[in-house]
Order: structure tokens, then sequence, then C-alpha cells
């Protein structure tokens, strides 16, 4: 599964709990984060490890975090070869959270069974939904932090985004995306 979304929408955290509810399901589970390079100094915080420290300690999970070193959209240009050594390595649920800054951030989709778009409720209002980009390559929209004074604001924006899926053109026969 490919995750993205912009800053501040949960990546790390979903994929905490997430992660930890496969492996309590019996799966093994590899966490490839990806990270931004400094244009500056090329180095990397690597800091996605750090918001997921029950997963971390988990047996049945692997967390790897990785810098973009300058690669473009959103993974760095080893992620498909390191997919392929997590799943020859026995895990059978490999997620990929990606840099997730924007609109082209979205070359995981082609790496992965399922690419996930994560939002938070205030992400933007419908004509956000219908830019091209992102959102065309997206399986699955999932409204995150959707609790407590939020509930409101992420089904409006759930209904804002389901609206403008119907607006996209459909890249597959079998699937239409899910809000």
């Amino acid at each position: 599964l490919g995750l993205s979304g912009p800053p501040g929408a949960g990546k790390s955290s979903f994929i905490e709990c997430f992660g930890k509810m496969l492996t309590e399901r019996g799966h093994k589970v590899s966490v490839l984060a990806v990270d931004p390079s400094s244009s500056t100094s090329g180095g990397s915080l690597l800091g996605d490890k750090t918001r997921m420290t029950e997963l971390s300690r988990d047996m049945n999970a692997y967390i790897r975090p990785s810098p973009t070193r300058g690669t473009l959209g959103g993974v760095t240009r080893t992620t498909n070869e390191a997919i392929l050594l997590c799943e020859g390595g026995g895990y059978n649920v490999v997620l990929v959270e990606t840099v997730g800054v924007g609109q082209s951030e979205f070359a995981v989709a082609d790496m992965v069974d399922m690419f996930i778009l994560l939002l938070p409720p205030a992400g933007g209002d419908e004509l956000q939904g219908i830019k091209r980009g992102i959102i065309e390559m997206a399986d699955l929209v999932a409204i995150n932090k959707a609790d407590g004074d939020l509930i409101v604001p992420a089904r409006r924006i759930q209904a804002e985004y389901v609206s403008a899926m119907k607006l996209l053109r459909k890249r597959s026969k079998v699937w239409r995306p899910k809000v």
C-alpha cells in the first residue's frame, strides 16, 4: 500500500495504528518511510520512525526510513527494489509512506497494489479535489483525524471529495476510487 497526503494529515500515526492492527492479526508488516532531503545540506531527519514507537518495537514489523536524496515523486530512487526485498523477506504487507507534500507526489502509485491519499478534515474545498495530479491517482481517499470536533468537517470534506471524484476520468474498469 502506498500512502501520501499533506504534512500533518497523520500518515505516520495512521501507519502506526494500522500496522499494529495488522501484526496483531498475524501479518508481517514492512514500512518504507520516505523523508525529504535538504537541498542545502543533502541531509534528512528520517523522523517518521519516531512517530511509530510501538510498531518499531513489534517483532513482526520492520520500519526503514529513507531520504529522497533529490528524487522527485515522493519516493526514493530505490523504493521499488526495497518493496521487492521486503516481499522476498517474508513481509506480506508493505506500507510505503511518501514524502507527501503536493500534487505530484504519486510515483508510488505505479509501485503498489493500492494508493491511499490521507487528508485532514480541513483539507480544502471541492476544488482541491478536482485538481489534476495526486487525486487522479488515488484508489482510496481517507479523511483522517475524523473525531471529536472534526467529525462534521470530516463528513463535509468526504462529501465534497465524493462529488469531485465523479468528475475525474476512471483509471480502471473494475475499481471506482472510494472516499
